[in-house]
């Protein structure tokens, strides 16, 4: 990842307005900035949220608050705790998101 032409930036993520994507159940409050080619979403789950795709896009992700549920294409689920993280590639594993207790994350990809 090559990170240029911006110059420092402090963000308040309550001022980003949120852009409801709905899951196949709960919605995902997505607030998206993007730098050249970053983008960097603070994104909150509802309680019981779970994803309405299989993704394969690569990510940083960081836990901020509840659990984060992922499970892969090859069948293993991954618990993500808040102050955790976790790495994928693009076009690696694919993997799909839950949070059955809620969840707030910051995501680079």
């Amino acid at each position: 990842m090559k990170m240029n032409g911006f110059a420092f930036t402090e963000t308040d993520w309550s001022s980003i307005p949120a852009e409801a994507h709905p899951g196949d159940v709960g919605e995902a409050l997505w607030r998206t900035l993007t730098f050249g080619d970053i983008r960097v979403r603070r994104v909150d789950y509802s309680v019981g949220y779970e994803a309405d795709h299989w993704c394969r896009k690569g990510h940083i992700l960081f836990v901020l608050e509840g659990e984060l549920v992922t499970t892969l294409d090859d069948g293993r689920t991954v618990i993500t705790h808040a102050g955790n993280s976790y790495q994928v590639s693009d076009d690696a594993e694919a993997h799909r998101s839950s949070a059955p207790r809620g969840a707030k994350l910051l995501i680079v990809d």
